[in-house]
């Protein structure tokens, strides 16, 4: 194999225009190249004089990227490409011919990406800038697209041939100053989409770089460019941990460079917290546990990136230690490996023996990745199959063959398993029963964090800290006497009861930021000193559910119904939750701030109790989803009379005139989640020319617009107690080109003539919420018409199948481990897609078809026209349980809702896919032939 390796190099040199004069030594670096790259030949003998400079100066010097004008525009993509091939080619025979060290290497790749895509930019803004000017601000400060890089381009660690994780801001919104202006989302979406065009598309050249806009928020489904303003409330609100992770690294690096460092120093506090949460460890166990699934499920046990003991695993482990520390020692706060590496060892958190066996095996396997993509240029990860490039690879890397380097890397992945494995193992609990109240006494000035960590904790010396700040906080210190001593008899117990907590860590913290609130409220310390079932059922919530732990944080008057003993008996029928949201209003006497602040105190009680039942499982997921969306219906009830009473005082009523709410989506269909919004559309009918009565009158059009707004606005109104709820007005009849009410006429003349399918789609969960009852009777009537009319069932399919197939490739998040409940195949939009696709195709023959909301209730009205068999009935029935309590147990913990395909999940997924596919719906895309 040897001979045939080298013979093959000879072969291959022979297609290169060697200089005059090349002497032994030449032909055999060249001969090294030969057999380590098929690339750096191809390249050279496209590029003879680089082949020159190479052996007469080993490429000392990197080229200068080339210039990009307006004279040679049709010539950009293959001017970028060629430097590229020729930069590449040099990076390649400096790490062959051992003048570079893989660092070096790392950082070349890094710093060849960067031009690329600056000098890229810079011309591509120039072209821009001719055709649609510059975009001004507000206070026309010119604005330009900012790129960071992410992921090893972030770090500055780039592999050989790795595509470029990269993310389009600018830092203020405005509009462009040329004879054709574009607003700034849409000039710079198209500017970031020019940008990787010319870089990433394949030409006679080849490609420049790869480029990946995935890691954008909500991926492929998002905006190409994105405010700062628009990405700062994205990770406040929605920022999940893989985004911390794959941010820790992000850095500008073309367009405005000054203005992304602002911005990355303004969502600091998102990717470095100043304690450890919980998800932090969690996540990284979750991000494993995928790596591991799609490992298995795609035969990746040789992916010297993703397999075991491989370059991820290095990176995870790095990375998680620096989130855990670094928001209080910020000089873990780097952005390559190997410089974060020494920082934690510096820092003391890894020992320096493994920092050591660390860095080494990075080293190893970066540098392995590198000679696997340098052979062809190819962003490949996995070892070579074939004995020709087995041997190829070994002896470009010095050793005598591929055994040799096979037990080497052997010995590199079961050193970073073990470390990375050692970092996930979670604790034992050993403590002792008093060693937790004798370390609780000691504080803040003495005691252990060992003691947390023996008891199961995970971070025991952050959680320490919390402790101690805590004691030594204002609230604290002026307790009285009695205060206190109730304190250290119910702390030791709290921190014992969290320690058997199924999330020790979670439970703590959110314990602590309760007691925090409560410390002046004795009457709850006494509570939870005295009775030690109520403390068990406090910090038993707290630990499953994060939705409560907030709750509780911010309005402890709800502690009164969590150790309400009466369960899912406290809650009241709809009838109940109406007199409670009245009663709210009466109270408030006339304010309507204040009427709004314990309407929404009310909601907040009766919402927690059917969270709690939830929790507790004392009743079903349905039940609760009905009640929730009876509890928004006495809400809105009551929001519709506040607005009503304020309108009449300014302008009198309009005589003769009639208004209804309608509720869509999960509200229409009696299957609101904890924390959803509210699908609304506005309904009115008055005579023509109608108007107010009162001393200011308006147009009975207006004045309607304005109830709706006022409804809208005091639901999403913040007030002491928090917000009622977010509101979405996108449903209504040609969406928010509409006006924000609509004429009962007029909404039947859209649903008849003008309506999309998935708007019909909709009507099927449409209800009358609140409003006038002869409206809502007229509205049900001419919901039935639209629904028993006349459809081709082909055409109906097709466009069903359509729009599920289009909505799963924008939202769905399923991966190799995680399954979302409501977008994955057969989750609950399919669901709900086959059941709403039924109605509308069967109805105009079976009318009864026209009247249930609830899923359950539309399948077994199935079922009884003979549209459904027996079996179907109960596999869907079935399924939408299982799905759904699944759902809102994510939901109660504020977890999106994905989670492990189990056995249950998986089979209602498949009952749904496979009774879909027998009614003619294939929602799952065809995979592409060839």
């Amino acid at each position: 194999m040897h001979a045939a390796i080298d013979d093959r190099a000879r072969r291959a040199l022979d297609r290169l225009e060697l200089p005059n004069g090349a002497d032994d030594p030449a032909r055999a670096r060249l001969q090294r190249l030969a057999i380590a790259s098929d690339f750096a030949i191809d390249t050279l003998a496209l590029q003879p004089a680089l082949l020159a400079r190479l052996l007469a100066d080993d490429g000392a010097e990197a080229a200068s990227p080339p210039l990009l004008n307006d004279e040679n525009r049709a010539e950009w993509p293959a001017l970028l490409r060629r430097w590229r091939m020729g930069e590449s080619t040099r990076l390649i025979w400096r790490d062959v011919q051992g003048l570079d060290d893989v660092e070096s290497t790392l950082r070349g790749t890094t710093r060849l990406a960067e031009l690329a895509l600056a000098v890229a930019l810079a011309a591509l803004e120039r072209d821009f800038a001719e055709r649609h000017g510059v975009v001004r601000d507000a206070e026309g400060r010119e604005q330009r697209l900012v790129v960071f890089a992410l992921g090893k381009l972030g770090g500055g660690e780039l592999n050989f041939s790795s595509d470029i994780d990269i993310v389009y801001g600018y830092e203020h919104d405005g509009e462009s100053d040329g004879a054709r202006p574009l607003a700034a989302e849409v000039y710079f979406a198209r500017l970031g989409q020019q940008l990787a065009k010319l870089l990433d598309e394949l030409t006679a050249d080849g490609f420049s770089h790869r480029v990946d806009l995935r890691l954008r928020p909500y991926g492929n489904a998002g905006r190409v460019a994105w405010s700062f303003a628009a990405l700062e409330q994205y990770f406040q609100r929605e920022g999940r941990d893989w985004e911390r992770y794959a941010w820790q690294k992000a850095r500008p690096v073309a367009g405005d460079i000054a203005a992304g460092e602002r911005f990355l120093d303004l969502i600091q506090p998102f990717v470095y917290r100043r304690y450890l949460d919980f998800g932090a460890l969690e996540g990284l166990r979750e991000m494993k546990a995928l790596i591991a699934a799609e490992v298995a499920r795609k035969d990746l046990a040789d992916d010297i990136k993703r397999g075991p003991g491989g370059i991820r695993e290095i990176e995870f482990l790095v990375q998680a230690l620096q989130l855990i520390r670094a928001g209080r020692e910020p000089a873990l706060q780097r952005r390559g490996l190997l410089a974060s590496l020494h920082a934690l060892v510096e820092g003391g958190q890894i020992a320096p023996d493994t920092g050591d066996v660390l860095a080494q095996s990075y080293r190893f396997l970066r540098r392995l990745e590198n000679r696997l993509q340098m052979l062809r240029d190819e962003q490949v990860y996995s070892l070579p199959a074939d004995d020709e490039s087995r041997m190829r690879l070994a002896r470009g890397l010095g050793y005598d063959g591929w055994p040799a380097l096979r037990a080497g890397l052997d010995a590199v992945r079961a050193q970073v398993s073990t470390e990375f494995d050692a970092l996930l193992t979670r604790r034992q609990k050993q403590h002792k029963p008093d060693a937790l109240q004798a370390y609780w006494k000691q504080l803040p000035e003495g005691g252990d964090a060992s003691v947390l960590g023996d008891a199961g904790f995970e971070d025991a010396e952050s959680l320490d800290a919390q402790l101690r700040d805590f004691l030594r906080g204002a609230a604290a210190r002026q307790s009285s006497d009695i205060g206190r001593a109730r304190l250290d008899r119910v702390m030791p117990a709290l921190i014992a009861a969290s320690a058997n907590a199924s999330q020790p860590d979670a439970a703590l913290r959110r314990v602590l930021t309760l007691v925090q609130n409560i410390l002046r409220r004795s009457s709850y310390l006494v509570l939870l000193d005295e009775q030690p079932q109520a403390l068990t059922r406090l910090v038993d919530a707290l630990s499953r559910s994060a939705l409560l732990g907030e709750r509780l944080a911010m309005y402890p008057l709800l502690l009164d119904e969590l150790l309400d003993s009466r369960g899912a008996d406290a809650i009241p029928d709809a009838a109940a939750m109406r007199e409670a949201c009245d009663a709210a209003i009466a109270q408030a006497d006339g304010d309507i701030d204040d009427a709004l602040r314990l309407l929404n105190e009310t909601r907040q009680a009766i919402s927690f109790r059917i969270a709690l039942a939830t929790l507790d499982a004392t009743q079903s997921a349905a039940d609760s989803a009905r009640q929730l969306a009876q509890l928004a219906d006495a809400v809105l009830a009551s929001v519709l009379g506040i607005a009503e009473d304020e309108l009449r005082a300014a302008h009198g009523e309009v005589p003769d005139a009639r208004f209804a709410v309608l509720g869509y989506g999960s509200l229409g269909g009696y299957e609101l989640g904890f924390g959803s919004d509210l699908d609304l559309v506005f309904l009115y009918d008055a005579p023509m020319d109608a108007e107010s009565d009162g001393r200011r009158p308006i147009e009975a059009q207006r004045w309607f617009a304005r109830l709706a707004q006022k409804i809208v606005g005091y639901l999403q109104t913040s007030t002491a107690s928090g917000r009622l709820f977010e509101v979405d007005v996108r449903l209504r009849p040609d969406g928010s080109k509409a006006m924000l009410v609509s004429t009962l006429a007029s909404f039947i003349d859209y649903q008849r003539e003008r309506a999309w399918t998935w708007e019909r789609q909709a009507l099927v969960r449409a209800r009358c919420a609140v409003g006038d009852a002869a409206l809502c009777a007229e509205f049900e009537a001419a919901r039935t018409s639209i629904l028993l009319m006349s459809r081709d069932a082909d055409a109906l399919r097709a466009d069903v199948i359509t729009m599920r197939r289009k909505m799963r490739a924008e939202l769905d998040r399923s991966d190799a481990r995680l399954f979302d409940l409501k977008q994955g195949e057969g989750g609950l939009v399919d669901l709900e897609f086959l059941l709403q696709y039924l109605i509308l195709r069967d109805a105009p023959a079976q009318p009864s078809l026209a009247h249930p909301r609830a899923n359950d209730a539309l399948i077994r009205a199935l079922l009884a026209a003979g549209v459904l068999d027996e079996d179907e009935s109960a596999r869907l029935l079935g399924a939408h349980r299982q799905l759904l309590e699944a759902g809102l147990r994510c939901t109660l913990d504020r977890r999106p809702r994905q989670m492990q395909a189990t056995v249950e999940i998986t089979a209602a997924a498949n009952a749904i896919s496979a009774i879909a596919r027998r009614h003619g719906l294939t929602f799952q895309a065809e995979e592409p032939k060839g």
